[in-house]
């Protein structure tokens, strides 16, 4: 009988080891995936915005959007990308590094010879951290029929 109830207890301890096992590597993954999810630390460039929304482009304008940013780190800020969305949206970045405390900016021109609704991205890429993407809002109006000189045809 001695036998049996050792047995048992050694079976049941051996069972409450690995139950306190499971629960750690269990403890120890969700541990990790918090780690993964908390935000990541704050890059060295801050912008003034992200966004500019213009409801009223005047079509075929040459209208810039213009993203003023700050070094706020303590490195040079070197802009190495900055990808538009399209094709019909391009942007100018500063050539040379920025230095820590300095403003630059970045300038985006749109096509605005296309009508209707505009949400365009551009995203920048940096030597301080994750990549930032900013938007360009807006509506280019239709072209102004008074504006645009009508020839006659010419009779013969």
């Amino acid at each position: 009988m001695k036998i049996i109830l050792m047995t048992v207890a050694m079976f049941s301890f051996t069972a409450i080891l690995n139950a306190q096992e499971a629960a750690k590597k269990k403890d120890s993954k969700e541990v990790a995936t918090k780690k993964a999810a908390t935000p990541k630390k704050k890059t060295g460039i801050t912008f003034t915005t992200l966004e500019i929304n213009r409801p009223a482009i005047p079509y075929d304008s040459q209208e810039l959007f213009i993203f003023e940013f700050k070094n706020t780190g303590k490195t040079p800020l070197i802009i190495s990308n900055v990808q538009t969305s399209c094709g019909c949206t391009t942007a100018e970045k500063p050539t040379e590094p920025v230095l820590p405390g300095k403003k630059s900016k970045i300038s985006v021109k749109y096509d605005t010879k296309r009508v209707g609704d505009l949400h365009k991205t551009i995203t920048v890429t940096t030597n301080v951290g994750e990549p930032i993407v900013l938007t360009i809002k807006g509506k280019i109006l239709p072209q102004d029929p008074a504006a645009t000189p009508v020839t006659e045809p010419v009779k013969n």
